[in-house]
């Protein structure tokens, strides 16, 4: 099945801007159901407010370097935010200081996402999806410009 996915806007400041990728038509963006899953969930409330302290703190000085572990491979931009969190991920394309591209996450029980089969789902989407990113930025059919990406209202990504 051929998988299509869209680019909404989250959010943005003078540093940066916050988008998330809808899936397949999807009514919800991938960080949306991020919340919805773990907004009411007390085990993990300690976890959950410091990711969202941690996207307030990006919106306030820009997606830095220091805020992100790396996650995917050398040649992707796939991220964690890299807080407090003991148990709760939320996986990311850091495109740069401005552009900031939150995708899903889960609880993270093993020692690596890879050995957790909805963890590795969701960073193989987002490796998927970081090349086709970047080959609409290479084909023009997106820019970035500054802290925001243009044209994403009409852009449909093919996976």
């Amino acid at each position: 099945m051929k998988v299509t996915a869209k680019i909404q806007a989250i959010a943005s400041s003078e540093k940066v801007g916050i988008y998330s990728i809808i899936f397949n038509n999807q009514t919800e963006t991938e960080f949306r159901d991020f919340l919805k899953k773990f907004r009411s969930n007390a085990k993990l409330h300690k976890d959950y407010r410091a990711i969202i302290h941690a996207l307030h703190k990006i919106l306030k000085n820009g997606a830095l370097e220091r805020y992100f572990r790396f996650e995917g491979k050398m040649n992707d931009h796939v991220s964690a935010l890299s807080v407090d969190s003991k148990q709760l991920r939320l996986y990311c394309l850091r495109i740069s200081n401005q552009i900031l591209i939150l995708g899903n996450g889960g609880v993270k029980e093993t020692r690596t996402y890879n050995e957790n089969s909805e963890l590795c789902g969701y960073v193989m989407d987002l490796q998927i999806f970081d090349k086709v990113f970047y080959e609409a930025i290479k084909n023009g059919s997106i820019q970035i410009k500054i802290n925001s990406i243009e044209n994403i209202e009409n852009a449909n990504f093919t996976l």
